[in-house]
Formats: C-alpha cells, structure tokens, sequence
C-alpha cells in the first residue's frame, strides 16, 4: 500500500513536471511563431513600400496617344462637306490643311469627273508648300495617269519645275541634275509644241550651267594641284560636254598654263612635245573663243612655248648637222 502510494505521487510528480515542460516549449513557441508572423509581416509591408516607390532599372517609356482629330474621318456620307473644306483650305493658303483631306479624298473619288482634280490640287499643296520631292512624285503620277486630260501637260511641267528645285549646289552630287535633264528631254519629245517650252529650255541651261561649273571647278583644281595629265584629260571631257558653256575660255585658258608649265617641268625628251600641247590648246582658244578676255595672256605663254620649240628644234638640227659633218 505504502508502495502504491509512492509510486502514485512519483507519477503526479512526473505529470506535473511534464505539463509544465509542455507548456514553457508551447509558450515558447507561439512567441516564436507570433515573431515570425510579425517580421513575416513587416518584411511584406517594407516589399510593398520599397517596390511601390522604387524606379525600375529598366522602365519602359509609355507611347504618347495619339491626338484626336477634331473632325471625322472621311467617308462616302461626308464626302462633300470634306471636298469644300479641302477646297476652302487650298483657297486660302492653308496647303497642309488642304492635302491632310485631298489625301483621303483621293480614294473615294477614284472613277467619278473629281478624281483627277483631287489629285492636282493634292499635288499642288505639296508644291505650295515647297516639298517639292512629294509635288515632283504625285504631278508625274497626275500626268502618266490622266494623259488625255488638258491638264497633263502642265502637271508634267510643273513635275519637273518641282524636280529642278530639288537639284543640289554645284559641289555635291549632281544625281538629281542629270534626272531632271532627262525629264526635260523627255517633255520636249512628248509635248513638242507646248507653251512650256521656253521655260524647259531655261531650266535645261540651268541644269547644264551647273554641271559645266563642277566640271570646271574639278580642271582647275586638278591644274592648282598640279595633276596635269588629269588636268588635260578633264580638259578634254569638258569641251566634249560643255562646249558651249559659259566657262569655255576659262577652261581653255586653264588648259594653256596647264599645258605650258607641264612642259616646263618635265625632262628634255619631252618638252617639244608638251610645249606643242600648249600652242595647240591656244589655237584652239583663238577658234572657240575669238572674243575672250583671257586670250592675251594666253597668246604670251604661247608665244613663249613656240620660241621654246624653235629653240630645241634648231639645237636638234645643229645637232644633226654636226653628225653629218663628222
């Protein structure tokens, strides 16, 4: 009995001990799962803050909308309103305005008597405007596409008019020059009467005056640079081209010093042969230019080159003479 009693209270003792055990290890825990769930919480709200606020390494720019157009799109039901603002707009100089509507215009009216004014006045804003690359390209379409129309003709010639103002100053690439020639040739051949033509022929002089300067400017730079074989080579190209130019003198004249100092520097054996050149080239200045300016000067070195001549061919036949003698 006494037994059972003390086992009895060794076993409370144990209950008692493990409840307490228990319950410091579940205390224990619940303060360590109350402060995780707080910091788990923080460290949330201090994501959301950081991420909220923060600039993103690589942010992407948002594409600006578009404006609305104050007015409607232009459709069958608004066709006429369209046209008369469009022609309103043109009236007063308001090209930009005018072509935006002639632009949508133009479809609609494909097949009905509007269609190929549409298409002038469209071409003409771009004109009006000075985008002359746009008039040049939609003029030219207006004359191969209505080439029965009365208005063909002047839409062609308006299509070079734009063409020639997009020719370039002398200096850069003369592409631009040489198709707006061919333009020209082109109309004269189609349009051999047309009222135009006076016009056409000063924009072709215009044209060629400008690629007759460049090639000028290119033999005297050769000449200042003292490249003279490429010198007499331009020199022949350019009288070739450009023969009746107004630089043909100066190009002559050119020709003469460049011939003359040529000679001068080269070796024996060949200075009767380019002092000749030079002779040659003033001869040919005397035909072509009979008026020029720059003949004097020209005449003075080819004076002096012929004496030069004489002089060498006289030292050759001495020379000759000797020989026979011995």
């Amino acid at each position: 009995m006494e037994n059972y009693k003390r086992y009895s209270n060794i076993a409370l003792i144990f209950s008692v001990l493990f409840c307490l055990s228990v319950g410091t290890t579940a205390v224990a825990e619940s303060e360590n799962f109350l402060s995780v769930s707080e910091a788990s919480s923080t460290d949330a709200n201090v994501f959301h803050y950081v991420e909220s606020n923060s600039v993103s390494p690589n942010p992407t720019k948002k594409k600006p909308k578009k404006k609305q157009s104050n007015g409607k799109k232009v459709s069958f039901e608004n066709y006429e309103e369209n046209y008369q603002k469009a022609c309103n707009y043109y009236e007063n100089q308001m090209f930009i305005s005018a072509a935006r509507i002639f632009e949508e215009l133009y479809p609609l009216s494909l097949g009905t008597p509007r269609a190929d004014t549409i298409l002038y006045l469209f071409a003409d804003c771009y004109y009006m405007n000075r985008d002359y690359e746009m008039a040049a390209f939609h003029f030219k379409e207006y004359a191969n596409k209505y080439t029965s129309n009365p208005r063909a003709e002047e839409a062609y010639y308006k299509a070079i008019k734009a063409l020639s103002n997009t020719s370039p100053e002398y200096s850069l690439d003369q592409t631009e020059t040489y198709y707006v020639i061919e333009e020209i040739e082109v109309f004269t051949r189609q349009y051999p009467q047309s009222k135009y033509m006076e016009e056409c022929n000063a924009l072709l002089d215009q044209m060629r005056d400008k690629l007759a300067k460049k090639s000028y400017e290119i033999l005297k730079l050769y000449y200042n640079t003292e490249n003279y074989k490429s010198a007499q080579i331009m020199a022949r190209n350019f009288f070739k081209v450009h023969s009746s130019s107004q630089y043909l003198d100066d190009a002559y004249a050119i020709l003469v010093k460049n011939n003359y100092e040529y000679a001068h520097k080269s070796v024996d054996s060949k200075k009767i042969e380019r002092f000749t050149a030079c002779v040659d080239a003033y001869q040919s200045m005397k035909i072509y230019c009979p008026g020029s300016d720059l003949l004097e000067e020209a005449e003075k070195l080819a004076v002096d080159a012929q004496n030069k001549i004489d002089k060498k061919e006289f030292k050759k036949s001495k020379k000759k003479d000797k020989k026979h003698e011995d």
